[in-house]
């Protein structure tokens, strides 16, 4: 059952932080009803967007809020595997799948694919994609063909998720941070983008780039400056290779190149068709 009893979602805290401790203590007893209760709460204001795993603080860090990831894995404990069919096509899962409405103002393209638990606000475009439980994806983005937004990450408003674009999911531990992508990014074709980097405002990653926490990041515009996990705003960044010594010799190892900031020509180049993101919603 997804319930709908509204309670202020800082007040549910304690009884997720209890009945984490519960399954602790008793791994093989199901969750209680007042346990249960308050996870199908949690996950739906989590799925309307009224609670986010991750959330900006005003310095340009984000904090990560473990209660609420694991609550999602309190959801997978709490709920029985189910059949479900949409004409022929049938699966087995635990977690529901969202249930669009044309008032929730997103196109949705089938065969796109959102779990319940995830939020996706009003004038996001889905193509034939996949959004696991806990992410989140602000207004306006678009979210193109088999591209996949993990369990948890973080997706700004007008972003541009480019076909086939891959973005991880974290769940556990539960203290780590999502992948974040901030607004108005714009992430090219076949990108790939995990382990909790962090992608900032209006960057350009361009087709190709991969992204994870070992990555390494060179500026190419400032001689000698590298870094890893973090993208800075407006830049554009290209797939490069750096050369490094091992034992065995001398090798090619992939990294990412900052080869400068956005600008109108850039923009010109990876807007998106205003026309797919208009969307009205009758009176």
């Amino acid at each position: 059952m997804i319930s709908n009893t509204v309670r202020p979602v800082e007040t549910l805290k304690p009884l997720i932080e209890q009945a984490v401790q519960y399954t602790v203590e008793n791994p093989r007893l199901p969750l209680t009803e007042d346990y249960t209760q308050a996870i199908e709460e949690v996950i739906g204001m989590i799925d309307r967007g009224r609670a986010r795993i991750s959330t900006p603080n005003a310095d340009g860090t984000w904090s990560t809020h473990a209660w609420l990831k694991n609550t999602i894995m309190l959801y997978f404990r709490a709920r029985m595997m189910e059949e479900s069919h949409a004409g022929d096509l049938r699966w087995v899962d635990k977690i529901p799948l969202k249930k669009w409405e044309i008032k929730m103002g997103v196109r949705v393209v089938p065969p796109a694919v959102v779990r319940y638990g995830a939020f996706v606000a009003s004038g996001c475009v889905l193509m034939p994609s996949y959004i696991n439980v806990g992410a989140y994806v602000g207004e306006g983005t678009m979210v193109d063909t088999w591209a996949t937004v993990g369990s948890c990450a973080q997706i700004g408003k007008g972003v541009h998720l480019s076909g086939g674009v891959g973005i991880g999911g974290v769940l556990e531990p539960a203290q780590a941070q999502p992948v974040i992508i901030e607004d108005d990014v714009f992430v090219g074709s076949r990108c790939v983008v995990v382990e909790g980097v962090h992608v900032k405002r209006g960057a350009v990653l361009g087709a190709g780039v991969v992204l994870t926490k070992s990555t390494t990041i060179v500026d190419t515009t400032q001689p000698g400056a590298m870094s890893k996990g973090v993208i800075p705003e407006n830049s554009v960044v290209i797939p490069g290779t750096m050369n490094k010594r091992f034992p065995g010799g001398e090798f090619g190892v992939p990294c990412a190149l900052i080869i400068g900031k956005r600008t109108e020509s850039t923009d010109r180049k990876v807007s998106l068709n205003q026309a797919l993101r208009d969307f009205e919603v009758p009176v």
